[in-house]
């Protein structure tokens, strides 16, 4: 994690990372203003809180109330070497938690991270350097010099590898930083990596050693860099929204017809009948949420048809609303990446039919799995932790590149199917098993769902989308039948990248699948994105009418706008939002695709809440006390937001009790809530005070640093894009 550090006034310094600001001083003693912690305080009080943090989670997990448990840490100083300290830290536990539960409360705090880093000892490394933003590598891992490890599907060694893709993100002014790793099975390694000034950017990569799975984590960012999936239903700003080119220097703007018809020029016969088959989809459906640039129309991006070499234009909020980012991929190679990204695409394709059919699959005999001794090490590793795995053969038939594994968790009845493709069935059943585990402790295995017999359950849609980004939808029990639906195959479809993408492209013509791709090497590393229109998408299509993510462009003005607003403007944005059917607990940040704060107001604000200080702000008082009440039934919001609105409960209660007297409540109000609280609470009631906890902003994202901070990321992008073009 990258810490930014800017001094302050006389000894006060103020550290950044994330979304958090903390101050540190100096005691006054020590020439300081005592206005804050000093920084060992806040290495001090790290240690205790980390321990606390592991009770909890022990204690949340087995139910045992924490209200009357206390911890305390004390650091006990060596009088002959202060840096020589022993930190003890006392638990107190009630009498009713068993023998059992106090040693594993005890081992939990074992577990500290703080502890673990200090224990092992942390090296230091101090440098002057030029720029702090420049050196894509520093926070990464070292790579061996001079070493060439060369594993199967890449075309350039590792260590090659990495080398030209952080080369990538330094030319872009991009420093990565490594979030996390886990390796808590042998041969089974992943990790979490980010851009340390805008942490919204992120992957996770997975392989069988440390490099590997490094090189996959920066594959999969550049990736997403070269397709623009990191700023997916995001806003732009209005400087992005009308400069020369809004996503890629060759996209085209189309205006939509008369009456609001599609326009020529965008799609072909073929995509039409998939995305418009009864003639529903209209052009407004189809400009982009992230311009919002209405008056410009449909930005749309070229894809070459593979059938016949001819570009196809598609829209990007098309790419966006359906396909996520099923069918992308980084290679050193053309090739390379082809097959990546449709292994990727078959890989998900046969894990749906497989789901939704519930097709039971074929065992991987123990005497094939034997050849692959590191994925056997893996299986036997997480047996060994009480874990049963299946291993399967996903090919149907020998069709398909895929394989699967599949993790059972007898504690919780749990069930985890992962699927892995690559025309080699070595690769396929290595990506099957590091996806299973990628980025998951053992405890996090505690979160996957049982198996059912509900079909209804399995086949709908929302479960495959839950599949697709984590895994953790419901699988059929039918799926674990010891009598399976096709016979075991031991394929391999193998050879040169080059060959292997030409493979895995017939079995789509062989599918009757058009397949359309988009080509992108501007940033040094070739990137495709391949579109399968009726077989790769990951939303159902109607959601391009029903669902689409530009909703965000019938409110996302009135919203940034809010405390501008006047009461005609604020009823107008109500009677919307009441009349558009939305889910009342959808947040803003997703409705208009931008990024606030998620420890602030609006970094919470639902649907919900928005229009219940709408009408506070009306002083529409009946309405605002329904919501109010809605709101207290299903709030997951902070405490400190739980309490003003009970509050406004209350003081809404009494103002619309023509016998009550708000006078006559207003001292044990206050003394329940709080006079701050009150305050607010009254001034809000009557008017006086509008949109309690949310600060003024604009279309200039005024205030707004974490989005701020996404569309600098988007910049640095699309700088490079213009050059490109401009050369």
């Amino acid at each position: 994690m990258e810490i930014n550090v800017n001094f302050l006034d006389n000894l006060r310094l103020e550290a950044k990372f994330d979304d958090f600001t903390v101050i540190a001083d100096q005691p006054i003693r020590y020439k300081g203003d005592g206005s804050a912690p000093s920084p060992f305080d806040y290495f001090l009080a790290s240690s205790a809180l980390c321990a606390a943090y592991f009770v909890r989670v022990y204690c949340l997990s087995r139910n045992i109330p924490t209200h009357n448990i206390r911890l305390s840490q004390n650091n006990i100083v060596d009088p002959e070497n202060r840096y020589n300290q022993i930190f003890r830290i006392q638990v107190e536990l009630p009498e009713d938690i068993s023998e059992k539960d106090r040693a594993g409360i005890l081992r939990s705090i074992d577990r500290c991270t703080v502890k673990k880093v200090v224990q092992t000892g942390p090296e230091f490394r101090i440098e002057a350097v030029e720029n702090l933003e420049q050196d894509a590598q520093a926070l990464l891992m070292e790579i061996p010099r001079g070493e060439s490890t060369y594993i199967l599907g890449k075309d350039l060694p590792l260590e090659q590898t990495i080398a030209n893709m952080t080369g990538i993100l330094e030319r872009l002014g991009m420093k990565i930083e490594i979030g996390s790793w886990r390796n808590i099975v042998p041969h089974v390694w992943s990790l979490h990596v980010r851009d340390a000034a805008s942490p919204m950017c992120f992957t996770n990569g997975k392989g069988a050693t440390k490099e590997s799975a490094l090189c996959s984590a920066l594959g999969e960012f550049i990736e997403r860099l070269n397709c623009n999936f990191f700023y997916n239903d995001q806003f732009f700003g209005e400087e992005i929204a009308n400069s020369a080119f809004v996503h890629y220097p060759n996209e085209e703007w189309f205006k939509p017809g008369p009456d609001d018809a599609l326009p020529e020029g965008i799609l072909d016969d073929h995509c039409l009948e998939i995305y418009n088959p009864d003639g529903e989809l209209r052009g407004s459906n189809l400009i982009d949420t992230n311009s919002g640039n209405v008056e410009r129309g449909i930005c749309a991006l070229p894809f070459v048809r593979q059938s016949d070499g001819e570009t196809v234009y598609f829209p990007s909020n098309l790419i966006e609303n359906l396909f996520l980012s099923n069918g992308m991929s980084a290679g050193n190679t053309l090739y390379e990446a082809q097959v990546q990204c449709l292994s990727e695409i078959f890989e998900r394709a046969v894990k749906r039919e497989v789901i939704e059919n519930e097709i039971a699959l074929p065992d991987v005999p123990v005497e094939v799995l034997e050849n692959f001794p590191g994925v056997l090490e893996g299986v036997r590793a997480l047996e060994e932790q009480g874990f049963p795995v299946l291993v399967k053969d996903a090919s149907l038939g020998g069709q398909f590149p895929v394989a699967c594994v599949t993790l059972m968790n007898p504690r919780t009845g749990g069930v985890f199917a992962s699927f892995g493709a690559h025309p080699s069935f070595e690769v396929a059943l290595e990506r099957s098993l590091t996806e299973l585990m990628q980025g998951r402790s053992f405890e996090g295995l505690n979160d996957v769902p049982p198996p059912t017999f509900n079909s209804l359950a399995v086949t709908e849609p929302n479960n495959f989308v839950e599949h697709f980004i984590d895994s953790t939808g419901v699988v059929s029990w039918r799926f674990f039948s010891a009598r399976s639906d096709y016979d075991f195959c031991e394929w391999d479809f193998s050879g040169s990248n080059e060959e292997e993408a030409a493979f895995l492209f017939g079995i789509l013509a062989e599918l009757g699948k058009e397949a359309y791709m988009a080509l992108y090497e501007d940033l040094g590393a070739p990137v495709c994105r391949i579109l399968v229109p009726g077989y790769s998408e990951v939303y159902p299509v109607e959601d391009l009418i029903w669902d689409n993510t530009n909703m965000a462009l019938d409110y996302r003005e009135d919203i940034l706008n809010l405390h501008s607003l006047d009461d005609e403007q604020l009823a107008d944005l109500v009677e919307r939002l009441e009349e558009s059917q939305l889910d009342n607990y959808k947040d803003i940040i997703t409705l208009i695709g931008i990024e606030f704060d998620e420890n602030t107001a609006w970094g919470q604000l639902t649907i919900l809440e928005l229009k219940l200080l709408i009408y506070l702000a009306l002083q529409r008082h009946e309405e605002a006390l329904e919501l109010v009440e809605s709101f207290l039934q299903y709030n997951d919001n902070t405490v400190e937001r739980g309490l003003f609105y009970r509050a406004v409960n209350a003081v809404l209660e009494i103002t619309l009790d023509d016998e009550l007297e708000l006078d006559d409540y207003r001292v044990n109000l206050g003394r329940m809530f709080g006079e701050q609280t009150l305050e607010a609470v009254i001034g809000s009631v009557n008017g006086s005070v509008r949109f309690h906890g949310l600060t003024p902003t604009n279309m200039q994202l005024e205030g707004l640093d974490k989005h701020l901070r996404l569309i600098e990321s988007y910049k640095k992008l699309h700088a490079a894009r213009g050059g490109k073009l401009a050369g």
